[in-house]
Parts: structure tokens; C-alpha cells; sequence
């Protein structure tokens, strides 16, 4: 196993600070790498971890690997980014923003990796990471890299196809258009966000699924819930 570190504190990783020690730890930080450490690990049980955000390790710790996934690439073309799967998301939306493309300004805020979102398909404010996606990469297993086109995949609210498929996904290629209110919509995000929410603190943040049409939140101070 020497690839691998071995009894590493999960707790250093997660946002809520918890989490005993992983039996075996691999951080990855490029595409070809996983792949090598994938094709290492064998029928080892396996957690792929990001940014750790709203992650509950036991505190008995995790008897298999853990992959802190930090393949951080930002590549633009025009208003095509392509991005590794450890790039913080709520950076990426911040940067696309600031060069006056628009669409992922409701990344700005969420605490995730580009591959969580991804996986999840993340959202706010009315939009979903699917809207913009163009491309998937993913390794599965047994170390191979695919390639996935958005027209090959489902994506349907806080869910993806990856759920389903054994491996991870490395990183995304997203579509962007012009905006010239990118960067001021951002702002206004970020603002709000501020405002609302305990920013700064170890905080789930929103842990509810919106009903079909409407708000969780508001279902919840309607039945005089809010705060208990």
C-alpha cells in the first residue's frame, strides 16, 4: 500500500470539522493520476471526497481509501471553460463572472468542488449546473477514462447518471455566453447570500429538497417551524 497514507484524520477535511481516521488516504491532483491510483486500490472499499462540504464521516473514521480529489484546472477558449472536478465552485463562478460570461453566477457562494456540483447537479437561484454543461470526463474503477457529451446524460433536480456509476468524475467542460451583467448578478448573489445565511459558520447551509414548485423554506415558516 505504499502509494497510500495511512490512518488520516477526516475531520481536517470536511466543513463541519468531524470525522475519524480514513484506513488509507490518496490526495490526487491531475486526471492521469487517478487513474494510477485507481488501478492501485483494487476492491478496496472507496470515498471519493472533494471540498468536504456537508460531509458526516463516523468518528469511528472510514475503513477503506479516501481520494481527496484536487485536479484544479481552469482552461479557457472563448466562452468555453474547461475545469478539473477539485476546482473550488464557488470560485469558478466567481472567475466566469468577473471575465463578463454569465450563466454560473449562482455557483458564487456554494461551499462544493466543480465535481460535486456536477454530480449533484447543484443549483440556485432558478438555474442548475446542467444548464451549462457541455462535457464529463470520469474514471471509473478500474482507471479508465471516459467521456461523456451532456446529450448522453440525464440530469433532474439535485441528481445525475453518475449516481449509478462506480468511479469519479475528474472534470467538466462548460458553454458560456457574453454577458455584460455577469459580474453585477454575482454581486447581487453574493450580497443576498451574506445577508441570509451564517456565513463564517459551521452550517449545513439548505438540507431540504424543494417540493415540485415550491419552497421547503417557506413550507417550513408557514407551519411555524423557522429557527426550531
Amino acid at each position: 500500500m505504499d502509494p497510500f497514507l495511512e490512518n488520516i484524520p477526516l475531520s481536517k477535511y470536511t466543513t463541519f470539522g468531524i470525522g475519524g481516521p480514513a484506513r488509507f488516504f490518496a490526495e490526487v491532483t491531475s486526471v492521469e493520476q487517478m487513474q494510477e491510483v485507481l488501478k492501485v486500490a483494487g476492491e478496496l472499499p472507496i470515498f471519493f471526497l472533494g471540498n468536504g462540504s456537508n460531509i458526516l464521516f463516523d468518528d469511528r473514521g472510514f475503513d477503506g481509501l479516501v481520494i481527496l480529489n484536487r485536479i484544479q484546472f481552469l482552461e479557457q477558449a472563448g466562452g468555453r471553460f474547461s475545469v478539473g472536478a477539485g476546482f473550488n465552485f464557488s470560485l469558478f463562478g466567481s472567475k466566469v463572472s468577473r471575465l463578463g460570461f454569465g450563466g454560473m453566477e449562482f455557483a458564487s457562494g456554494i461551499p462544493g468542488s466543480v465535481g460535486g456540483a456536477v454530480f449533484m447537479n447543484a443549483g440556485a437561484n432558478g438555474f442548475e449546473t446542467a444548464d451549462f454543461l457541455q462535457k464529463v470526463h470520469f474514471v471509473d474503477r478500474k482507471g479508465v477514462l471516459h467521456e461523456f457529451e451532456k446529450s448522453e446524460l440525464v440530469f433532474s433536480y439535485r441528481t445525475s447518471p453518475f449516481h449509478k456509476m462506480e468511479g469519479v468524475i475528474v472534470s467538466a467542460v462548460f458553454q458560456l455566453e457574453e454577458c455584460s451583467q455577469a459580474r453585477k448578478r454575482r454581486q447581487d448573489i453574493v450580497r443576498y447570500r451574506q445577508e441570509t445565511q451564517p456565513y463564517g459558520e459551521k452550517s449545513a447551509g439548505c438540507i431540504f429538497r424543494n417540493p415540485e414548485g415550491g419552497s421547503a423554506g417557506a413550507l417550513i415558516e408557514r407551519a411555524g417551524l423557522k429557527g426550531l
